[in-house]
């Protein structure tokens, strides 16, 4: 992939939103942004499951990608019986996900498998397309060829389908963080119709289904998944325009959606789609909360990639902190998914990648935790009875049900309206949420 100092330049010309609410200073961040859990529990990747029978690859296309079968790992989502407690689910996701100089897509791949975690890997198209083939992308609102991420060159393609190509194998999701990943009000994602956002899909499709022919590795081994079929859900840039993107991915079939902002709570539908958003988490020694990713903390920490050398570890810590209490508030609270977004970058002397990994090494070998893809947690939330989904919605940030799980879904509820909408000691905390960035 195009050298990181290049991403680096477009990240840090992101512009900060600052605005004031009464008392409640807010800088906006959004980040391009089961317990993995004991084997042989229902719900951790691949636990207790046989490999599915092989299947001989039927080649889609120009060979791009092929359907080899149903994907392995896939743990099988049961319904909650009256009165059982809900298990508590982790996505540890990843923006852009191509595999560069600095090889974190391969080490994070290592990191899933030595903790039994499955991942979501939202690619960026472009990094499927080498640049010399940059016109084949025509993105909304801007000239052929245009893309503030870059494109690719021949050996980071053939590097990052390698990525992609195991990480499927390994039971792991294959999303999308679309293409040119545009900001702002010049023609930003923000600004796109539902129709520019259909074409952007399309193309994003396209460059997976289509990297063979665009980078001339015909030898290759094909990508082993219909994308077609694979893709279920995305991230948007700078987590903007997510109101015509939903619309367009309703109408397109996909199943979820993590773009938006919200607290630790059950999540809903919208449109049809999982609303699986970041979420607002704590920031060790602040008063203030920011989203759950790696790009929002550095943001409120140094403002650069190049922060102060001597504070790497302090940023790091705050990091690892921050999501462990966002943990422990749902674990010992309301059971609320916890979401976390990520990308494949050495900010701060790479101290966030330290406190991703740090922190799937303290939650996700917890009793009951299952660390899995957004695909799987779709899977079970789909598996649930929709009237005992409605009353966990009714559960605040890190609040316990009334009378302990037993009592608070014995009995299968009657129809429930949705989440109380009342102020609590969490919701009142100062938030901050950091710009949107490049991924």
């Amino acid at each position: 992939m195009k050298a990181t100092a290049q991403r680096f330049a477009v990240r840090s010309a992101v512009r900060i939103a600052v605005g004031v609410t009464a008392a409640t200073l807010v800088a906006g961040v959004a980040g391009c942004g089961g317990p993995g859990g004991d084997p042989g529990k229902e719900g951790a990747p691949g636990a207790g499951k046989q490999a599915p029978p092989k299947v001989a690859p039927r080649l889609i296309g120009d060979g791009s990608t092929a359907f080899t079968g149903v994907q392995p790992r896939q743990p099988k989502p049961q319904r909650l019986k009256p009165g059982q407690r809900p298990p508590q689910f982790v996505v540890f996701s990843w923006d852009g996900a191509g595999e560069d100089s600095q090889k974190l897509f391969s080490h994070f791949r290592s990191v899933g498998r030595k903790y039994g975690v499955a991942m979501t890997y939202f690619l960026s198209g472009v990094y499927l397309l080498p640049e010399e083939k940059a016109e084949l992308y025509l993105p909304p609102q801007h000239d052929a060829g245009r893309s503030d991420i870059g494109f690719n060159d021949v050996e980071g393609i053939r590097d990052t389908v390698r990525e992609l190509r195991a990480a499927w194998q390994e039971g792991n999701e294959v999303g999308t963080h679309f293409n040119g990943h545009f900001c702002g009000a010049d023609g930003g994602v923000g600004t796109w119709s539902v129709e520019e956002w259909k074409s952007e899909i399309s193309q994003a499709k396209s460059f997976v289904k289509n990297w063979r022919t665009n980078s001339g590795l015909r030898a290759e081994a094909p990508l082993p998944f219909d994308y077609d079929k694979e893709l279920i859900g995305a991230r948007t840039p700078c987590l903007e325009g997510r109101k015509n993107f939903v619309r367009a991915a309703s109408e397109l079939g996909f199943r979820y959606d993590t773009s938006g902002v919200n607290d630790q709570v059950w999540p809903e539908r919208d449109n049809g789609l999982w609303d699986l958003s970041m979420q607002l988490v704590p920031f060790p020694g602040h008063s203030y909360e920011t989203l759950s990713m790696d790009y929002n903390f550095m943001i409120n920490q140094s403002g650069t990639v190049h922060g102060e050398p001597a504070l790497h570890r302090l940023w790091g810590d705050q990091m690892r902190d921050g999501l462990v209490r966002a943990f422990d508030r749902a674990y010992h609270g309301n059971r609320a998914p916890l979401i976390i977004g990520n990308h494949f970058e050495s900010w701060n002397g790479g101290t966030y990648m330290r406190a991703v990994e740090e922190t799937i090494a303290t939650v996700c070998v917890r009793r009951d935790v299952r660390c899995v893809s957004f695909r799987q947690l779709a899977d079970w939330l789909d598996a649930q009875d929709p009237r005992v989904l409605g009353k966990l919605r009714t559960l605040e940030v890190g609040e316990r049900p009334p009378g302990g799980w037993p009592a608070f879904l014995a009995e299968r509820p009657a129809a429930v309206a949705g989440r109380a909408t009342g102020d609590s000691a969490q919701r009142d905390v100062p938030r901050v949420i950091a710009p949107a960035e490049p991924g």
